[in-house]
């Protein structure tokens, strides 16, 4: 059955609330995760975090491709759950998790065939080259699993089911640590891998919870079923590419644009550059509380849109955007005030320290602006409209981002304008997708059927 939709606007709070907080929580599992291994591998050195850093924003590429149709998934099951059909949104789970489990094998080949070719483009020495490739190589193994794990958890909570991809993030998010301390650093029997290890036994702790999932899932003791079905609904495929394209080209472009910025940063060697990692590590935990109530926004417009409550659906996104600004400056005040402590506990070295600071300075800054681009972007995205958060991505990240960050560098200036550039990327975001909610246009979007 489906969850019930708030029927006055009393409600609209709570349901948002309802929605995002465990969202959130699953956001900042995953944020810690990334923590966690970034200091398991900072008692190793300075190159360590550099590769770690590096072979994460590897990772993030392949799993902001799968956001692509992940952002499908949840506008075509959410409005199909809120329009009470059930079928339909069990067929479009089937769907999206059988191309999402494709495209990973599909974007894994080169990496698992070239992953030091690909560590080389940041310009990074051979030291930390070799070991970002490494770790790359093994991620890249075991990213079937996390295509699996993002899709399952991305249907469930499109019906208004969040608790269960929560309690499968905790698990996972705990081995994860777990065997990622055990294979750096070994214990018994177990030897030291040391960089190498931090990916293998993450991943392999991560699989083992998402092989549950399946079996879990597969046995029907989920509110979506298993469609166990030989073939794919290639209507609802067709859907799936016309609605998630856009969304995966703009995912595409912010990863690869941050493997562009990466390289820039690069450019002012290893301490810069492992600062920078360290950096967002530490500003993901603001930023994931936003991205938590865009998820929730994106779930409760597609369902008020599936059930013709098209004021609702404007209601929701406000109140989803007031709670999104509360939150996120709240704690990046708490963030600017124990900058410091916070980046002396992950690294050692002063001038890492002093850019980390910075850096974390400046993000806290652009927080609001943000929390426009989580919010605003979720709303249309569960409304089918992602052409134009991909048109707003572009801009920002590109006309704002790439583009003064390469005129910096080439006019000799500091890494301090480098990481200021970043303020101009969210602002000109946050500034189109407030034209666009106001437009209204997005709550027209109509999905073709696949019958």
């Amino acid at each position: 059955m489906s969850p019930a939709a708030p029927e006055k606007p009393a409600s609209t709070s709570r349901y948002v609330w309802r929605l995002a907080w465990p969202t959130i929580i699953s956001n900042l599992l995953f944020t810690t995760v990334g923590f966690m291994q970034i200091k398991i591998v900072a008692q190793l050195g300075t190159s360590s975090v550099a590769a770690v850093t590096t072979g994460q924003r590897i990772f993030f590429l392949v799993q902001a491709l799968l956001m692509g149709i992940s952002v499908a998934a949840t506008a075509l099951i959410a409005r199909s759950w809120g329009a009470k059909d059930v079928r339909r949104a069990e067929l479009v789970s089937w769907a999206s998790l059988t191309m999402s489990m494709a495209l990973a094998v599909l974007v894994s080949i080169p990496i698992l065939l070239a992953p030091t070719a690909i560590a080389s483009i940041f310009g990074l020495d051979d030291e930390t080259t070799t070991l970002a490739s490494s770790y790359i190589f093994w991620m890249a193994l075991f990213n079937v699993f996390a295509a699996v794990n993002m899709m399952l958890g991305t249907a469930l909570r499109a019906t208004g089911d969040v608790i269960t991809p929560l309690w499968y993030l905790l698990f996972s998010s705990i081995l994860n640590v777990l065997f990622s301390y055990l294979l750096a650093f070994g214990a018994g029997p177990i030897p030291q891998f040391g960089v190498t290890g931090v990916a293998l036994g993450g991943s392999v702790g991560a699989a083992l919870i998402t092989v549950l999932f399946v079996v879990v899932w597969w046995r029907g003791h989920f509110n979506l079923k298993a469609a166990k079905l030989l073939t794919v609904d290639w209507g609802l495929c067709r859907q799936i590419v016309s609605i998630g394209g856009p969304a995966v080209l703009e995912q595409g472009i912010v990863q690869l644009a941050f493997l562009a910025f990466f390289t820039i940063v690069a450019h002012f060697g290893t301490v810069a550059y492992a600062a920078y990692g360290i950096g967002i590590t530490l500003v993901a935990f603001p930023i994931v509380i936003g991205f938590g109530f865009g998820i929730a926004t994106a779930t409760l417009v597609g369902q008020q849109l599936g059930a013709s409550q098209v004021e609702l659906a404007m209601q929701a996104t406000s109140r989803s955007l007031r709670m999104a600004l509360a939150a996120m400056i709240t704690l990046s005040i708490g963030l600017v005030w124990f900058a410091e402590d916070l980046a002396r506990f992950m690294i050692d070295d002063p001038e890492a320290i002093h850019l980390s600071v910075i850096f974390m300075y400046i993000i806290a800054v652009a927080q609001p602006f943000m929390a426009f681009e989580f919010t605003l972007g979720g709303a249309l995205r569960g409304a089918g409209d992602t052409r134009f958060p991909l048109i707003a991505t572009f801009c920002g990240i590109i006309i704002g981002r790439l583009v003064p960050a390469l005129s910096f560098v080439w006019l000799g200036l500091s890494v301090y304008w480098i990481f200021s550039v970043m303020l101009i990327d969210y602002i000109i975001k946050a500034l189109i997708l407030i034209h666009r909610f106001r437009s209204r246009k997005w709550l027209n979007i109509q999905f073709e059927s696949s019958d």
